[in-house]
């Protein structure tokens, strides 16, 4: 059985995959109500559990959308041969047969997620003085490294509940450990205010996202994860030498995977229950690694340095990095600023 057809199976049966993986949700109407895809109580994430659109889920926290196979991986952090499995345990179905190894030659009309993703990043311009460069002025980030994770696609195709809207957008590119390129973040832009788009979820991401991520800068032994796009590219413009890792919702970060030569990640988590508890998961996961977590003042950096700018930021920061890491990331210039600003080193 294919995944799409998985993915009906699972939607006929919707009210019961939620009362087994969602158990501390609750029941509303055509929805199935809890806090987010691993179950936490709260009501943020709303499961439909009847009528057309059965199997379909949204979390209004993190814009992140599926159907119930991605609601399972999620949930139990498999990959997708494991989440794929996992559906037929849950379904009672057999263990399919290996299937044949196909021709490189031969066509298939099984629409390819990771392919599309492939296509539409190719499609794209570089970020330079396009609608979404502007975007990110807006929100105070000013690259000056050539970052080719990022591009623009000035008529992204956006789909409503009635058909197609065309809006510039911005184009992330997700990739593995190896870099090769597994799926697409978009944000659509209104390009009279270039800001996002005014459309009920001007985010959206598209292909493989559980356990890569948006990657800026080569990672070695030492690296920082956040959660949201914005928020990493705060960070690699306030540590341009620093690699940095978007891995674009907080479950997403709490199922990262990390290369062997990285040794100390500091994660960038947002200031609630979410970011924690992804934190958690991706240091227990990583217990062999040191795993220490940034923590902002507001509800994350991107927007600390909308309201504080970049010095004051850099400084908060700065003193949450271990000593032997300061003079890695910080230059001469900005550890003596510091210095003279509190009367003492950074600790």
């Amino acid at each position: 059985m294919q995944a799409g057809m998985l993915a009906d199976a699972l939607a006929r049966q919707a009210l019961a995959v939620c009362r087994y993986y969602l158990p501390s949700g609750t029941k509303q109407g055509r929805y199935w109500i809890c806090g987010d895809v691993y179950g936490t109580p709260g009501r943020s994430l709303f499961v439909r559990i009847s009528g057309r659109r059965a199997g379909k889920w949204c979390d209004a926290a993190t814009g992140e959308y599926g159907d119930l196979l991605d609601l399972i991986m999620l949930n139990r952090g498999l990959g997708f041969r494991g989440t794929l499995a996992e559906a037929r345990s849950f379904l009672h179905l057999p263990r399919p047969p290996e299937p044949p190894v196909p021709s490189p030659h031969e066509n298939s009309d099984v629409y390819d997620p990771v392919a599309a993703a492939r296509r539409l990043f190719a499609a794209s311009v570089p970020i330079t003085g396009t609608f979404a460069e502007r975007y990110l002025h807006g929100r105070g980030i000013y690259l000056t490294q050539d970052h080719t994770a990022l591009r623009c696609h000035p008529h992204c195709y956006y789909r409503n509940e009635t058909g197609f809207e065309v809006w510039p957008a911005m184009i992330a590119a997700v990739s593995d450990l190896k870099g090769v390129i597994t799926g697409i973040h978009r944000t659509w832009l209104d390009p009279e205010t270039c800001d996002k788009a005014p459309v009920a979820q001007p985010r959206r991401a598209l292909g493989q996202l559980l356990g890569n991520a948006v990657r800026f800068g080569q990672v070695g032994d030492i690296a920082i994860a956040a959660e949201g796009l914005e928020t990493a590219l705060t960070l690699k413009m306030l540590f341009p030498n620093l690699p940095v890792l978007a891995a674009l919702s907080a479950a997403h970060l709490g199922a990262l995977t990390l290369p062997d030569s990285l040794q100390r990640l500091y994660v960038a988590c947002d200031d609630d229950r979410a970011g924690w508890r992804a934190f958690n998961r991706l240091r227990s996961r990583h217990a062999d690694r040191n795993i220490r977590a940034f923590v902002p003042r507001l509800d994350d950096f991107n927007t600390e340095l909308v309201t504080f700018g970049p010095d004051p930021v850099r400084q908060w920061i700065a003193r949450q990095l271990l000593p032997e890491d300061v003079p890695l990331f910080v230059s001469c210039s900005q550890l003596a600023r510091y210095r003279h600003a509190s009367g003492h080193g950074l600790t």
